[in-house]
């Protein structure tokens, strides 16, 4: 499990200066991630209304399941290749859950994950999120920031997209702000404080094994 920084934290070490760091240096941690965008994600007044939430399942199902995660956290890479598909097959699938993917944001490398999963729009994103975690052993720990962007690149294009709609997405600093500003609230309001982590019917859990799940998930279907 990924402990994280309160929201503000996280925001004010995002913070920084004027174009994409795709080359210069490498990040150690998040005190050295600089975003353009962040700064102006401290606005109180920043509308994150267009931020569009990723959700899978029968909207109307009995059961909402929130799931806040890092495409950079393993153990989240380790809940998608576990945990999750048994929840699609059993709960999601069979109109037992509604479930709704947030992104939470360690580092810069997380932000650009996140502007790939979503280039591709609510159709292509949980199969681009798929992607991006079981192949994060080998793109998350590239030499390089370059070198990360180009692996990111590279499941761009796996998923379909063209060279201009990716790199327009990469360099979409307002969308870039928004999301942040969007990623403060729901921490916020969760209590969201490592990943992964699950809200089922508004209350939060913390990483758990699909035999714990299904037992909290059965206990309200009965």
């Amino acid at each position: 499990m990924n402990k994280i920084l309160p929201a503000g934290a996280v925001a004010l070490a995002l913070i920084g200066g004027g174009a994409w760091y795709f080359t210069q240096g490498s990040a150690t941690g998040v005190a050295d991630v600089r975003i353009p965008g962040a700064a102006e994600a401290q606005a109180p007044d920043v509308d994150t209304s267009t931020i569009v939430e990723m959700v899978k399942g029968d909207p109307d199902a009995p059961i909402e399941v929130i799931e806040y995660a890092s495409y950079t956290c393993p153990h989240c890479a380790s809940a998608h290749a576990t945990l999750i598909p048994k929840l699609q097959e059993n709960y999601i699938d069979t109109g037992k859950v509604k479930f709704t993917y947030r992104e939470v944001y360690f580092d810069k490398v997380g932000v650009w994950a996140s502007l790939i999963a979503r280039c591709g729009g609510e159709e292509k994103f949980f199969g681009i999120t798929d992607l991006i975690y079981k192949g994060q052993q080998d793109w998350a720990r590239k030499g390089s920031e370059a070198a990360v962007v180009d692996e990111l690149r590279k499941i761009g294009r796996l998923a379909g997209m063209e060279g201009d709609q990716i790199e327009a997405c990469l360099n979409d600093t307002g969308k870039i702000s928004t999301l942040i500003a969007w990623y403060q609230q729901n921490a916020a309001e969760h209590g969201i404080n490592s990943t992964p982590s699950f809200v089922i019917d508004g209350k939060k859990y913390t990483n758990m094994s699909y035999e714990d799940f299904s037992e909290i998930l059965d206990a309200k279907l009965d």
